[in-house]
């Protein structure tokens, strides 16, 4: 069987500011909270962003890599505290010059540039105000974005307001995983709502600048699940519609307020936010990496401290272990998930779409051929690129209108909480050296974009 895309298909890869860039002391940039998260012990072997792929020096050479790829658009993302380094203060011109270059540097090489504008990384001067706490979080990352969006302007082929909400959420306000960590079960959901907020706010601050031009996007990490019913229902309730239904048809569901009315009352909800909230985007991005197994449990809601095996979000759901086979960060591998989720996110929000991640954790070994030549054999992750990219094909064959596809992630970088452990890349990065080897997976991602198909 061939899988094959239309012309039209973009085909990218994705990366995120504090994961590749380090440079995090220089030219004006000011702490993230996640400088202050892996600064205090909240990652593995006590790993930071600090240098990280050194992207901020070496993105010339990173953009030619990507040049060799073929891609046709590159998915980045745009580091706050570059840009509105002091807490009222006038835009940074050096954070500002230096993604501008990156913008002309893509599109010098015929890449169309996908900005990301906040990918976790929030000025700690928000955090120290309670950062998605604080209804006063969405209005200044709104301002950001106005700035971004007024230098960057048309060039810039699709703005993407947030990513993944339920971990700047659930993960980091609920459980303890991502920063700032507070592990506080129910403050999870005013942090969905300012977040939801503040998506709002900068679809409306993308329009005010650019207009028309550029598509506007947002990019969500669905939970898809499967086991008992009840359970199943109840983890798309909070985890998926309550981003989804505000943002794309203007309510929270009535249920949401029910099966959380034990936990917060929701007065967090002003008069107009809907009306805010919901705004026209053009395309929906949705990160895809796993599927779930779960079922009602008999344990109170939010326990503490809250573990990474439970959803903090509802914590009267046992999440429980997967079939094999499992990628390295302990995630199954199914690939109908993504079809099924796919076609079901399209037949009820009617949404064009796009895959903004999905890639694999493989425990790559660098090794030298006898001619010399450095390589990172990854047949595994080359399979479940392949067999995720057939079950995309075969959404599209059924009606699902899918514009593109975009590999997690161009190179190696720091996996957040997991630090340096977890290898994501198509691209080997040497972290002492910051050598770069593309991978035979780089190599087979080559092939595939050139022929448009998927063999």
């Amino acid at each position: 069987m061939t899988a094959t895309f239309p012309e039209d298909f973009l085909f990218g890869t994705a990366t995120a500011s504090y994961q590749i860039e380090g440079a995090v002391n220089e030219d004006g940039r000011c702490p993230s909270i996640w400088d202050t998260f892996s600064h205090t012990g909240h990652t593995l072997n006590g790993d930071t962003g600090d240098v990280a792929c050194d992207f901020y020096h070496r993105w010339e050479s990173d953009l030619d890599l990507l040049a060799d790829l073929g891609v046709d658009a590159y998915r980045f993302s745009v580091a706050m505290p570059r840009i509105m380094s002091v807490e009222g203060g006038e835009p940074n011109p050096a954070g500002l010059d230096f993604y501008e270059r990156i913008v002309d540097g893509l599109l010098a090489r015929g890449i169309k540039p996908i900005v990301t504008l906040y990918h976790w990384d929030l000025p700690q001067y928000l955090g120290d105000k309670g950062g998605w706490l604080n209804r006063d979080t969405a209005y200044r990352v709104a301002e950001y974005t106005a700035v971004v969006a007024r230098r960057l302007g048309d060039r810039v082929h699709t703005y993407t307001t947030l990513n993944e909400p339920w971990c700047s959420s659930y993960l980091s306000f609920g459980g303890t995983e991502q920063a700032p960590g507070l592990g506080e079960g129910p403050l999870s959901f005013p942090a969905v709502h300012h977040l939801n907020l503040a998506h709002g706010l900068m679809c409306q601050a993308v329009r005010a600048e650019v207009g028309e031009g550029p598509e506007l996007s947002v990019t969500l990490n669905l939970q898809f699940a499967r086991g008992d019913a009840d359970a199943v229902h109840r983890t798309d309730l909070i985890a998926n519609r309550a981003f989804l239904d505000p943002m794309l048809r203007g309510y929270y569901p009535d249920e949401l307020f029910a099966a959380t009315r034990d936990l917060c009352d929701w007065s967090f909800v002003k008069d107009g936010d809907l009306e805010q909230i919901h705004q026209p985007i053009d395309v929906l991005g949705l990160n895809y990496y796993s599927t779930s197994l779960v079922t009602m449990s008999e344990r109170p809601q939010f326990p503490q401290p809250v573990c990474a095996t439970t959803f903090p979000g509802c914590g009267d759901i046992d999440w429980l272990p997967t079939e094999g086979p499992h990628t390295e960060m302990g995630w199954n591998i199914d690939p109908d998930g993504l079809h099924d989720l796919l076609v079901r996110v399209w037949d009820e929000y009617r949404v064009p779409l796009v895959v903004t991640e999905n890639g694999m954790a493989c425990k790559d070994e660098l090794v030298v051929e006898p001619d010399g030549t450095k390589a990172v054999h990854d047949a595994d992750r080359i399979d479940y690129l392949r067999r995720h990219f057939e079950a995309a094909a075969r959404a599209m064959d059924e009606g699902v209108p899918l514009r593109g596809y975009f590999v997690w992630s161009l190179m190696d970088n720091f996996e957040w909480a997991f630090g340096y452990s977890k290898r994501f890349g198509i691209t080997y990065v040497d972290y002492e050296t910051q050598e770069r080897t593309p991978k035979d997976s780089f190599n087979w991602y080559h092939d595939v974009i050139r022929s448009r198909s998927v063999a």
